[in-house]
């Protein structure tokens, strides 16, 4: 498409913008990377020392971590409206949000509104696709304790066990609240064709904006987490005895992202900032565990069901620009996201301070021994 001479000017700054943010996000990225590396290394015998402590500590390095990537998006007008029920309030219990997936930048959204609340961002476990692994944020994941899960039949199985046995080896000890998981397991765009396959061959419904959720995932997290009861009772002993270890999952959150116009962001356009500053919104709805069918079939369903919702919350979203008010209530409320501009200011000034403090100790090393 040719270019208009009034059109040029515009698209040299754009071009010009998204080349100063590409190289501000490698000096970010290369500072903070680097220093977190450097602390989690210095840190390791107060890992030997003292696990609890150690793991607070990196879940805050790691939650700024998480904030300087959601104020890339922040600063190029990319901010994010709340709807439905107020998260907030179940922030100190552990919970599982179950999530759409269109593009990579529900990943930027979820890092960015879930920034405010409270100590979320640094308990939180991901579950992500395997190819994240080898992104440059994928050293810092798997300190973390995040789980990459590769796709595929073929895989699915050994995947599934090696999840048990990552969630019984690392939410607990590390003191993990929340896990984020796309059910769906891909992206929209290349699941859709697929799920709509399977809906007609197994009288399910035909679903357009979101694809049939897979079940595996979901199930092993509810299996390995969720405390169990027998005959009313805790099967972990008394009362008091309980009150001492982690009650376990007792929320489910059903989280739906929406864009404008049903256009996703991805992350080239959350780091380049060449798209016009966007609204993204995202719906909640908080479901207590005790609610939920823990058994494969009717979790089955229950999963389904959550999804058949989706399609229909976005159906409204992009009719009319709002999701739905909920039931027995005349108008939705929304409720803006918004970043500190102070907090972002110290967060990347600790960034970069640090960098520069071990660039100065290694140097300094350096020439001490060579």
């Amino acid at each position: 498409m040719a270019v208009t001479l009034e059109e040029a000017p515009w698209l040299g700054w754009i071009l010009v913008k998204a080349l100063l943010r590409f190289a501000f996000m490698v000096a970010n990225n290369l500072v903070a990377l680097l220093s977190y590396l450097c602390y989690v290394i210095v840190l390791q015998p107060l890992r030997l020392l003292d696990s609890k402590r150690f793991w607070y500590i990196e879940g805050f390095m790691y939650k700024w971590l998480l904030g300087m990537v959601a104020s890339w998006g922040w600063y190029a007008g990319y901010t994010v409206m709340e709807w439905g029920d107020d998260i907030k309030a179940v922030s100190k219990d552990e919970a599982v949000m179950l999530v759409n997936h269109q593009a990579t930048g529900d990943v930027c959204t979820l890092m960015m509104c879930l920034q405010d609340k409270g100590l979320v961002v640094a308990q939180m476990m991901w579950l992500m696709d395997h190819i994240f692994k080898y992104t440059n944020f994928g050293i810092v994941s798997l300190i973390h304790g995040d789980f990459f899960i590769r796709q595929g039949k073929s895989h699915r199985d050994q995947q599934l066990l090696l999840l048990k046995k990552h969630l019984e080896n690392n939410y607990r000890s590390r003191d993990r609240k929340w896990i984020v998981l796309f059910p769906e397991g891909g992206f929209l765009r290349k699941r859709r064709e697929t799920s709509q396959a399977f809906a007609k061959k197994n009288n399910l419904p035909f679903l357009t904006h979101v694809t049939l959720p897979r079940i595996g995932a979901t199930n092993i997290i509810l299996s390995a987490l969720v405390a169990r009861q027998e005959n009313g009772s805790p099967s972990e002993g008394d009362a008091k005895e309980l009150e001492s270890k982690s009650k376990g999952l007792q929320w489910i959150i059903d989280t739906t992202i929406a864009y404008p116009k049903a256009e996703p962001i991805d992350i080239q356009t959350w780091i380049l900032g060449y798209r016009k500053p966007t609204v993204t919104h995202v719906h909640y709805r908080i479901f207590p565990i005790k609610d939920v069918p823990l058994e494969t079939d009717g979790l089955s369903d229950w999963l389904y069901q959550r999804f058949i919702e989706k399609e229909e919350l976005l159906s409204h979203f992009y009719e009319t620009g709002a999701f739905p008010p909920p039931k027995g209530q005349k108008e939705a409320v929304s409720r803006e996201m918004t970043l500190s501009n102070m907090w972002i200011f110290l967060i990347q000034s600790f960034a970069f301070l640090s960098g520069y403090m071990w660039y100065k100790i290694i140097q300094y090393f350096y020439h001490c021994l060579f």
